[in-house]
């Protein structure tokens, strides 16, 4: 999808499009005042914003921990830690196809599955058991394709939010993404199977950001049947052959992602044709056990 740079006065009227039972446990509210887009134009969204009909490709690859750790914020941030002295990244390809009061839009998630301050950054667990209340994800990078989305995201939640062109195209039973930056340097591709074990999935979580001095923690959920493939040698296993799934190409978001050396092996997969989610305003209660200091 091609950058929509397009900003309408009105919020698309679309509330019909979100009955179904996962979005009737949400109760809608504005935030405390209108977002100013530009000079002209504000809007009053609801919230949480609700995604239906999501299309949804999921890679998740090991990396060097001390490179995920320099991209994180405050050191008091941790990677959640693999053996062999790796963390984990993991790139959300989502197809946006209805967005409460928004136009449709592709969007690129990436994240580091993250502990924050923990007192023990226990290895693995936090990725396959729930309990783990200072679990999250911290988003590094989020290339959009709508302007609208973009400024939402920078402003509201501090989601260093960036509008390329991202594509997503489905071939011989293959998710294809393909991320393009603004002077046309093709820096992200990701080829993720379509097939694989069906499992269910109805998953809280937490994103952290940060916006200005602030670290922010807000609730997402989605719920979903995922076609699943995991590669779990990959936990004692470096090295191998390169698949040719994962693409890191030119410009400086390539520069930036060929720093976490990551493994071209992926480690899971994950695709789902249809899903629902939810992504609500930062938590007001929470309260960062550290300050910034720049």
């Amino acid at each position: 999808m091609k950058p929509n740079n397009t900003l309408d006065s009105e919020l698309v009227a679309n509330e019909e499009l979100f009955a179904d039972s996962f979005f009737q446990q949400f109760t809608l509210r504005k935030n405390k005042q209108p977002l100013q887009l530009n000079e002209s134009i504000s809007k009053d969204y609801q919230f949480p914003t609700f995604y239906g009909n999501v299309t949804c490709a999921i890679g998740v690859f090991l990396c060097d921990y001390r490179q995920a750790q320099q991209l994180l914020p405050h050191p008091k941030m941790k990677p959640v830690a693999m053996p062999r002295g790796r963390a984990l990244v993991t790139f959300s390809c989502y197809e946006y196809q209805n967005v409460m009061g928004i136009a449709p839009y592709n969007e690129i998630a990436m994240t580091i599955p993250v502990m924050v301050d923990p007192a023990i950054n226990i290895p693995v667990l936090p990725m396959v058991m729930d309990g783990f209340s200072k679990f999250g994800y911290y988003v590094f990078h989020m290339p959009v394709t709508s302007l609208e989305n973009r400024i939402r995201g920078n402003k509201i939640w501090g989601l260093p939010k960036v509008v390329d062109t991202v594509e997503i195209k489905v071939e011989d039973g293959i998710s294809k993404t393909r991320a393009t930056d603004e002077l046309g340097n093709s820096y992200f591709s990701l080829a993720v199977p379509t097939q694989g074990k069906p499992t269910h999935f109805d998953v809280r979580s937490n994103l952290y950001s940060r916006l200005g001095q602030e670290l922010l923690q807000s609730p997402t959920q989605f719920k979903g049947d995922f076609n699943v493939n995991k590669y779990m040698d990959r936990l004692w296993k470096t090295g191998g052959s390169d698949p040719g799934v994962l693409q890191i190409g030119a410009g400086p978001y390539g520069d930036m992602l060929r720093k976490l050396k990551i493994e071209p092996r992926p480690f899971q997969f994950r695709y789902a044709h249809h899903m629902n989610a939810c992504f609500d305003l930062p938590n007001e209660d929470y309260r960062a056990p550290f300050t910034f200091t720049d």
